[in-house]
């Protein structure tokens, strides 16, 4: 320990957020914030917290705050233990010290629009599961320094450090089945042709059409995750360890960001894969942002969320401040545009995530039919 200025201390850790997270990596709920790529942009913090004060689950699109049914929408919830939270920003310009950290999935948009209950639930995880953390560890690449950050109030420090001084147990991973996707070639084939009829009648202009690739192991999912880490860096990556499943996310996308009332969304549309060649991989980044066809997709999903921040955004607060930028990572070219916003008086962080889910990025547009809905 260095200092302490305002539930805010400096740590004399030196260690990089991968090695600090192995002490923690099989605590129930333990989570990892994790700007992989040191040279993206938005690749400032790393951020780790552990053992939530409130757990907060939607399930068959019922919320269970601490494990008990609630009645409200977790919307709701959320916004109503935010507001009882110390609101004053961390010191040393760190973005969190206390809040609900954890995963969305897709099928929580259920809770919003109706949709068509048509997907086989066939993986055991809820709908959404996030914690409310009063404390963390935090890495800020530009200060080359780690912090404890906390609520007033609240100083968990000794058990971190308690954590940090045992033994990290390593373990193996490998797959022991291929990959096999949730449907056969003819049945893609059936429903890419459903989306061509959807998109020659105007009742869409671009779908995503997903499948599920499913692989037996043995092993630690962490272990998994160092190795996805290491081949394909990504700014907004992430690790948390939920009771009923690990969940790996390595993602090269902002879908919101909310900071002092502005919030910042940014699309990706349109890829190409790198060369190993600097001048073919050069060329390959300019045919990208040259491409009519990735732009076209490109500002479909601009518009889309142009519709979505605007929903509760101060009127004329809506802008596009970044058409079809190029950002480079290890194994791909991203066509990124940014829109920002200002939220309405009265708005929280949390509505605007309500107002914008699931991305317009995932579903395509227009998002309701993409959905599944007629």
């Amino acid at each position: 320990m260095l200092n302490n200025k305002n539930n805010c201390i400096k740590l004399a850790i030196k260690q990089s957020c991968i090695d600090v997270f192995a002490h923690f990596a099989h605590l129930p709920y333990a989570i990892l914030l994790d700007s992989a790529n040191s040279g993206h942009v938005n690749s400032r913090f790393d951020i780790i917290a552990i053992e939530p004060t409130k757990t907060l689950e939607v399930q068959n699109n019922q919320s269970f705050l601490n494990a008990q049914q609630n009645s409200k929408s977790c919307f709701e919830i959320m916004n109503t233990e935010l507001s009882l939270l110390d609101k004053t920003k961390a010191n040393y310009d760190l973005p969190f010290n206390g809040g609900w950290l954890g995963y969305f999935g897709y099928d929580l948009g259920r809770t919003i629009e109706s949709m068509p209950n048509i997907a086989m639930h066939d993986i055991d995880l809820p709908q959404m599961a996030i914690g409310l953390y009063l404390d963390a560890l935090i890495y800020d690449k530009h200060q080359g320094m780690w912090f404890y950050t906390s609520q007033p109030n609240v100083n968990r420090l000794a058990l971190y450090e308690q954590y940090l001084g045992t033994p990290i147990i390593n373990s193996n991973f490998k797959l022991k089945t291929d990959w096999h996707s949730n449907m056969s070639t003819d049945e893609y084939a059936e429903k890419f042709a459903v989306i061509e009829e959807y998109l020659k009648s105007g009742d869409c202009y671009q779908i995503n059409l997903a499948q599920r690739f499913n692989a037996q192991f043995e092993g630690s999912p962490w272990t998994a995750y160092i190795k996805l880490r290491e081949a394909n860096k990504a700014p907004f990556s992430s690790f948390i360890n939920h009771p009923k499943g690990a969940i790996l996310s390595i993602s090269p996308e902002r879908f919101i960001s909310v900071n002092n009332n502005v919030v910042e969304s940014k699309p990706i549309k349109g890829t190409l894969p790198r060369k190993a060649d600097p001048i073919e991989d050069k060329a390959q980044a300019t045919q990208l942002l040259n491409s009519n066809k990735d732009r076209a997709e490109n500002v479909m999903i601009v518009d889309l969320l142009r519709n979505d921040l605007g929903k509760v955004a101060k009127p004329g607060s809506v802008h596009v401040p970044s058409l079809f930028a190029i950002e480079s990572f290890p194994a791909v070219h991203h066509l990124v545009s940014t829109v920002t916003s200002e939220l309405d008086e009265g708005k929280t962080a949390v509505d605007q995530l309500k107002a914008a889910f699931p991305g317009g990025s995932i579903t395509g547009a227009t998002k309701n039919k993409s959905d599944g809905n007629n």
